[in-house]
């Protein structure tokens, strides 16, 4: 399915093409143009387009503002003051930013009205022709060269519009599309292991995005807890100690390298992935100590985004290696189902629900002669309970 995007960076090729011909009209290219604007949600080319479509929405408080200018220039007065003023504060409630919108070239264009002021650019395009054919040079109103001008200026004005949105979005396309492939497929993975660590790395990337260093201090914070709880499914703590190295709870980046350990057979692999780990995991730390301490200046957006795009890469390198069978279990686990998940993913009783609830309280292990023994569970209800809910431990 073709997005927005591609849609948009198609439309600009058109409308490039077109305004590189001679023969092919404005008013068409300004048309797409305006239909670019809304796609892709460029709200100036959006308002620069509608004034060049001749909406008085947008055109009249400009033409106000620039005759309240005109006399101001005139007059110089408190009056004349105080009139600009609230005509500039008109243009700034409806999004009209004059400065990042239009250039003094053609705001001074369209102040000629026999040039064609701020009609519809096609109006314009039309009476112009009309003079080619006609071979006359005005009528009294409009006139030839003041028309010319004003459609080569607003000509010149689109290209460069054009080229300007197609660099934008054309170039990044392809990048962006292989980033979001692999994103998308590392974060299938997590929401098969654990919608949380999904959620948590998602949130990280999203928070990279704002303007606030607080916000990047956040999302290194939230790439510490997403290493933590991944290590956690990858390798839960134990007391147990691999090559001298601690498997405890706090130690998830040893964690880590066990799961590596255990998981990756070609040693220039796992070295590699070792040193993307361990590189992280001390950054993440140091990081941490700042964010602790309310430092949030040394901590720059371009780090923050370079850490949890790399934590993008390393997860693809490390899921690459899972064991499915054992981590992704599409069936709730019963040691770990909710009392909610029991009843409806089992299809039983809320009654035989808390039943099995207590019943793990009390043993280690549950097996299919446990739950026969609970009331109201026939072979029926155990082999649709069973065909739902794993009784395999992780």
């Amino acid at each position: 399915m073709t997005t927005k995007k591609e849609k948009g960076v198609l439309l600009l090729e058109e409308v490039l093409e077109s305004l590189e011909s001679s023969k092919l009209p404005l008013f068409n290219s300004i048309q797409k143009l305006n239909r670019i604007g809304k796609l892709l949600n460029e709200e100036k080319l959006t308002i620069w387009t509608e004034v060049q479509l001749g909406n008085i929405l947008f055109t009249i408080p400009i033409q106000n503002w620039l005759d309240s200018y005109a006399e101001n220039e005139k007059e110089n007065n408190k009056e004349s003051k105080k009139d600009l003023k609230e005509k500039f504060e008109k243009l700034e409630e409806i999004g009209i930013e004059l400065a990042s919108i239009f250039t003094s070239e053609e705001l001074s264009v369209k102040s000629i009205e026999s040039g064609g002021g701020f009609n519809n650019i096609g109006f314009i395009e039309d009476k112009y022709n009309d003079f080619i054919k006609s071979k006359r040079g005005n009528d009294g109103t409009f006139y030839k060269s003041n028309l010319s001008n004003h459609l080569s200026i607003i000509k010149a004005i689109a290209y460069k519009k054009a080229s300007s949105y197609h660099k934008k979005y054309a170039y990044e396309t392809l990048p962006e599309s292989n980033f979001e492939i692999l994103k998308a497929n590392v974060e299938d993975v997590l929401f098969d292991i654990d919608p949380e660590l999904a959620e948590k790395l998602m949130l990280a990337f999203k928070s990279v995005s704002s303007d606030k260093p607080e916000e990047w201090s956040q999302a290194l914070t939230s790439c510490r807890r997403f290493f933590e709880k991944l290590a956690d499914n990858l390798f839960p703590a134990t007391d147990e100690k691999l090559n001298g190295r601690s498997l405890s709870k706090e130690n998830y980046i040893n964690r880590l390298w066990a799961y590596m350990d255990k998981s990756i057979s070609s040693k220039s692999n796992k070295d590699l992935a070792k040193k993307h780990v361990d590189l992280l995991g001390l950054y993440l730390q140091s990081t941490y100590k700042l964010s602790n301490k309310g430092v949030h200046s040394d901590i720059t957006r371009i780090e923050s985004i370079k850490t949890v795009m790399h934590i993008y890469l390393v997860c693809a390198d490390l899921l690459d290696y899972l064991d499915k069978d054992k981590f992704i279990d599409k069936k709730p686990n019963i040691y770990s189902a909710t009392l909610d998940e029991l009843e409806v993913v089992g299809n039983i009783s809320r009654k035989i629900a808390k039943e099995i609830i207590k019943l793990r309280v009390n043993k280690s292990k549950i097996t299919e002669e446990d739950l026969k023994k609970i009331p109201g569970v026939g072979i029926k209800t155990l082999k649709q309970f069973l065909s739902n809910i794993s009784l395999e431990k992780k």
